[in-house]
């Protein structure tokens, strides 16, 4: 019998503006305390953001960045005859997104002096350019992967 408990599949709703799924799940990830309008503010207002300075639409440089972060591989801690191991695990489906958005996330939450959605613009900007401090997770997690590949047989 299985230790952990039963994950359900989460229903996410698209945004209202631009109807996608993807900025409806970000927007939800972003809730502190169930304020929906606020999250949907920051989101918007970083989009509007991004189209000013890049001339690009925001949801074109969101999707980007999204992609851009999703890991490929992560690592899963196994216990095996007393040692602890981290063994590279390719990443698959929805849990790319999530661990894109979380870290983009993360990484807004981090810095300091700006409006969150100033932030949150910089942020997917040298996102979907491959830099800033998602990427740099990403990269470091990549990394990470590689240099544990030994004990790939042990997922």
């Amino acid at each position: 019998m299985s230790r952990k408990n039963k994950v359900y599949k989460k229903n996410w709703s698209p945004d209202s503006v631009y109807e996608s799924l993807l900025v409806g799940r970000f927007v939800g990830h972003l809730l502190v305390k169930g304020k929906r309008t606020i999250a949907e503010k920051i989101v918007y207002d970083a989009f509007d953001e991004i189209h000013k300075r890049t001339n690009r639409g925001g949801l074109n440089v969101f999707e980007q960045a999204i992609k851009n972060v999703s890991p490929l591989m992560e690592l899963k801690g196994r216990r095996i005859g007393g040692a602890n191991y981290q063994v590279p695990v390719p990443v698959i489906g929805v849990k790319r997104t999530t661990l894109a958005m979380r870290w983009i996330k993360d990484s807004i939450k981090n810095k300091k002096g700006k409006k969150m959605a100033f932030r949150l613009a910089d942020e997917l900007i040298d996102a979907a350019e491959k830099k800033g401090t998602a990427m740099k997770k990403r990269e470091d997690t990549h990394r990470m992967a590689e240099a544990n590949k030994a004990f790939a047989h042990f997922a």
